[in-house]
């Protein structure tokens, strides 16, 4: 289960890195997308690292447990 949610962590990093590729390709033809892009891009990066925070506080409440 513990490597599900580390794919599931990077999945979001790569989700992010997917938006600002699209957002730069969209900036000339339509600004306003590329700024949703860009807000959902900034989100993922969000998730990524609370779900970080939270998964090695988790680990180790488990190892203290032991």
């Amino acid at each position: 289960m513990n490597k599900l949610w580390k794919i599931i962590q990077f999945g979001y990093i790569i989700a992010a890195i997917i938006l600002v590729i699209e957002s730069i390709i969209s900036w000339n033809s339509d600004r306003s997308k590329a700024y949703f892009y860009i807000v959902f891009a900034i989100l993922f990066v969000i998730l990524f690292y609370f779900k970080s925070h939270f998964r090695k506080k988790i680990e180790a409440r488990n190892q203290q447990n032991k």
